[in-house]
């Protein structure tokens, strides 16, 4: 397996009064692309480590599953979708530590065992270590991160996208896709494309009360939960929202949103 070198996460920077938008600030957060209804949850950034590298340096899938402690880590692409890898009667959380503090999402493996099944996979490959959290948007009360080659949404993803599940899924007249979900505050969500079965490796994080806005869609699958300690945290990350009139999308963080791992734990 190709060995492949990360760069260390942004420190933190000092406290104090938040800085004005840099023009490297408004590229990394500000610079978005929404398409709404049939269409992605996406936003285009610019500037973070990117993790692509030469194409030598992107392994694939072995045929197993992933070390628990990420012993096989780390892998960015791969040549299929992951095999089965949860156990039978095991509750499973996903532990996001960032630079503004832990998230632990219990993940959903009655209603969407596939879709856990992929993030657990990923996350144990490290594929979501050392990213950015690389859009906020109030407007529809999302925090988006999981694109670690270019952190932005057009990263080309793990190489598959995964079923839809959880419910009833009919394409629209504009080619993309309606589902069952509903959105409130709280929830870890997997990002897609326009059409059905197009989720791969982003996700977004809902939180607040305008992720309701996604509700006709209904199309971004929902697998994770957080608890109110959690929801202070993406609380806090939403006030770091800051509107900038110099960018052409309004505003962006006043500093980097780091993901710098995510631990899967058993229950």
């Amino acid at each position: 397996m190709a060995t492949k070198t990360r760069r260390p996460a942004p420190p933190p920077r000092p406290s104090g009064p938040a800085p004005r938008h840099s023009s490297r600030t408004r590229l990394l957060a500000g610079i978005l692309a929404v398409v709404m209804l049939g269409s992605v949850v996406t936003v285009t950034v610019a500037g973070f480590a990117n993790r692509g590298g030469d194409d030598d340096e992107r392994t694939t899938t072995p045929t197993g599953c992933p070390a628990a402690d990420k012993s096989d880590a780390p892998r960015l692409a791969f040549d299929n979708r992951p095999v089965w890898c949860l156990t039978s009667g095991t509750s499973y959380a996903a532990v996001f530590a960032t630079s503004e503090g832990e998230i632990r999402f219990d993940l959903d493996t009655d209603r969407m065992p596939e879709t856990t099944n992929n993030f657990v996979v990923l996350a144990r490959y490290g594929y979501f270590d050392d990213t950015l959290l690389f859009r906020i948007d109030p407007s529809i009360g999302i925090i988006q991160g999981g694109a670690p080659t270019t952190n932005s949404w057009s990263d080309p993803g793990p190489g598959y996208t995964i079923p839809d599940e959880g419910g009833t899924f009919m394409p629209t007249a504009n080619g993309g896709a309606r589902g069952p979900f509903t959105y409130e505050p709280g929830q870890l969500v997997m990002a897609r494309s326009a059409g059905l079965n197009s989720s791969g490796a982003q996700f977004f994080f809902t939180t607040t009360e305008s992720a309701s806005l996604l509700d006709d869609q209904g199309s971004y699958l929902v697998f994770g939960t957080t608890d109110d300690a959690g929801q202070a945290v993406l609380d806090a990350m939403m006030a770091l929202y800051e509107v900038d009139p110099d960018s052409p999308y309004g505003g962006g963080p006043t500093r980097d949103l780091v993901v710098h791992s995510v631990t899967i734990a058993e229950g």
